[in-house]
């Protein structure tokens, strides 16, 4: 199952740093434009041949994050069928973080 959060959520595990690994599965102009600080950068379009090394553990809470949520989720249905565990998604991407004033890092 994957389940889905929004940016407010986010923030909210972040600042009382819940254990988790936020993975930005877009593409790498985009993450020089600006990124979450300490998430895992893992382009959706080398997801199969990256994922492996960045994530180990199966059971890990892992969040996925991209522009608006699409790819996240495609990335999330990825993990699902190599029995991943512990999947959500960023509903609203980068993009509601970046409404909701939340800072980002180059």
């Amino acid at each position: 199952m994957i389940k889905s959060i929004n940016s407010t959520e986010l923030k909210a595990m972040l600042d009382a740093n819940e254990e988790l690994v936020l993975i930005d599965c877009r593409e790498q102009e985009e993450w020089d434009e600006g990124h979450i600080a300490g998430a895992k950068f893992i382009p959706l379009s080398q997801f199969p041949d990256l994922y492996a090394n960045e994530l180990k553990d199966k059971s890990a809470n892992l969040i996925l994050q991209c522009r608006s949520g699409r790819r996240s989720l495609n990335a999330c249905q990825f993990l699902l069928g190599e029995d991943f565990e512990n999947l959500t998604n960023l509903e609203d991407g980068i993009l509601g973080w970046q409404n909701n004033g939340y800072e980002i890092v180059k």
